[in-house]
């Protein structure tokens, strides 16, 4: 049974998925507008739909070889070719519930591209149903799992998280925390265990897969249930 707090997490998430549907039923992602262009374009959509303003992290736009970088990271910004890779890392706010949304969209007709964004949503819905096997399981055996999963699809794991804590706090007061807060290397705690108030803790699964060779990456992510 869903408690109220993962109810109103997948209504807020559910929005934001909207949002990239809408972008894509108005022929927004497309060759020939830079990232930044196409990440206002997306902005303006999102207060147009919602009447929303406020984000709880940067809102990524990546494209070309700018999908290989992992959040963190500000590469310059590229013109979307027309045979392209494009991910989206959003994080609106809906009457104060945080959505975490990230989805691959390929312009053009590239086999390799197209396979890594079918590998990518078959690979979290894996990894999502590996997890729920478990009953306790730590954020370092849980980022490696998902690094091992890259392998076996051919690809290399593209981010040094594989997901983070998502709840009612902006994403800028957990940059600096504890890496018990991420699906880290370094995260030892039990990824099951109740937060400081006792509450169920809820996650956010991130998938990142890159051929550094091919320079092309492809990025999924949404919540863990």
């Amino acid at each position: 049974m869903q408690t109220h707090t993962v109810q109103e997490l997948l209504k807020a998430e559910a929005k934001a998925f909207n949002l990239f549907d809408v972008a894509q039923e108005r022929h927004l992602i497309v060759a020939g507008k830079t990232e930044k262009q196409l990440n206002e374009e997306l902005y303006a959509l999102a207060f147009e739909l919602y009447g929303i303003k406020k984000f709880w992290h940067k809102r990524i736009v990546r494209a070309g070889k700018n999908t290989l970088h992992p959040y963190k990271e500000n590469p310059p910004n590229l013109i979307i070719q027309s045979d392209d890779l494009v991910f989206f890392d959003f994080g609106p706010v809906f009457e104060e519930w945080e959505a975490d949304v990230g989805r691959t969209y390929v312009i053009g007709n590239d086999s390799l591209k197209h396979k890594l964004k079918k590998d990518i949503e078959l690979a979290w819905k894996e990894s999502r149903d590996w997890f729920f096997k478990h009953s306790m399981i730590t954020g370092a055996e849980y980022y490696q799992y998902n690094v091992e999963l890259a392998e076996k699809y051919g690809w290399t794991f593209g981010g040094d998280i594989a997901g983070h804590l998502i709840g009612n706090f902006p994403h800028e007061q957990i940059e600096s925390e504890s890496r018990d807060n991420y699906i880290h290397p370094d995260n030892q705690k039990d990824m099951f265990a109740p937060g400081v108030l006792g509450t169920k803790r809820e996650w956010i699964l991130e998938i990142h897969f890159v051929n550094i060779e091919k320079q092309i990456g492809g990025f999924m992510e949404q919540l863990l249930v």
